[in-house]
């Protein structure tokens, strides 16, 4: 039960920001550019799809391990760029570090990613020894 929610709470956190960048596209490419990513445009759409439809699979519980590895990515992309202050000081200050949205949206993806998305609403619902049950 707890991994369902884990995967409804930060599945929809994700679809909520990917669909921000999205839907502000040019905003989120101003960002990106100000951080000094190469190819800005197409980075934005990328996290952008990544987090929104990564997010509503991750809440489908839809190939959850495999969605996962794509959102840790650009929670670790976001860690190393838009919050390197926090990043450089996890060590002697980890409080603002573990305290940020991304360190927080890249450890429910690990967590997914490690145990795997539970028994409820998860693809092998219904499954026992590859066969569908009942």
């Amino acid at each position: 039960m707890l991994l369902l929610v884990i995967r409804l709470y930060w599945g929809l956190g994700f679809f909520q920001t990917g669909k921000g960048k999205l839907l502000n596209l040019e905003k989120t490419t101003a960002f990106f550019t100000e951080l000094n990513l190469p190819l800005p445009k197409l980075n934005a759409l990328m996290a952008g799809s990544a987090e929104c439809v990564g997010g509503l699979l991750l809440m489908a519980g839809l190939g959850s391990r495999r969605v996962s590895v794509p959102l840790m990515a650009t929670m670790g992309v976001a860690d190393a760029t838009a919050h390197r202050g926090e990043a450089g000081k996890m060590v002697s200050e980890p409080d603002p570090f573990t305290e940020a949205d991304p360190f927080l949206f890249l450890r429910a993806s690990a967590i997914v990613f490690v145990v795997g998305p539970g028994q409820l609403w998860s693809t092998r619902t219904g499954m026992k020894n590859g066969r569908a049950s009942g």
